[in-house]
């Protein structure tokens, strides 16, 4: 189902990580919520749109603890790998270097998108800091684990070799 939204125009492209999921059941315990039973967010800071349904090799650089209606809703903060930036931005502090004010103004846009459909502030657990892309991998790593779970445990085998076969610097598909 496409959602439409009210509030502005997004600055960034907006998507999903595959083969991951929010686990409802699960409470984090760095958010103290649970999951929102969706894949992983992914926020694309480069210079060109993204068409609706691509798929596209990102860098992984950090991530917002969105708290939405009470639930964990992470953002995934990527670059795509091709992006005129990607040389010089590895990190939550580069992309600040380079594009000033982009985590803020995404934190902003994400705080209140919701307010024009009459729903209540998103709020940010973590001291809402963009957490480096470490703490990422791991939240990528525990979601893909419990996606992994749904689908059996031979699905999680296969992703598993398929994850530590991946290359060092941390990227994903957006």
């Amino acid at each position: 189902m496409l959602r439409e939204y009210k509030w502005g125009d997004m600055l960034f492209n907006y998507g999903c990580l595959p083969q991951t999921w929010e686990d409802p059941g699960h409470t984090d315990a760095d958010t103290g919520c649970r999951g929102d039973n969706d894949p992983l967010d992914a926020v694309e800071f480069g210079y060109r749109a993204l068409a609706s349904g691509g798929v596209a090799p990102v860098k992984v650089l950090g991530v917002l603890a969105m708290i939405d209606d009470g639930e964990t809703d992470w953002k995934v903060l990527v670059l795509r790998a091709d992006d005129p930036l990607a040389a010089r931005v590895h990190c939550v502090a580069d992309l600040e270097r380079e594009l000033p004010g982009a985590v803020s103004a995404l934190r902003e846009w994400l705080r209140v998108y919701k307010l024009a459909e009459g729903k209540p502030l998103n709020a940010f657990a973590l001291a809402e800091r963009a957490m480096p892309a470490d703490y990422a991998l791991k939240v990528i790593a525990d979601t893909h684990t419990s996606w992994a779970r749904t689908h059996g445990a031979h699905a999680h085998k296969r992703a598993r070799g398929a994850l530590a076969a991946a290359p060092a610097e941390p990227s994903s598909r957006l």
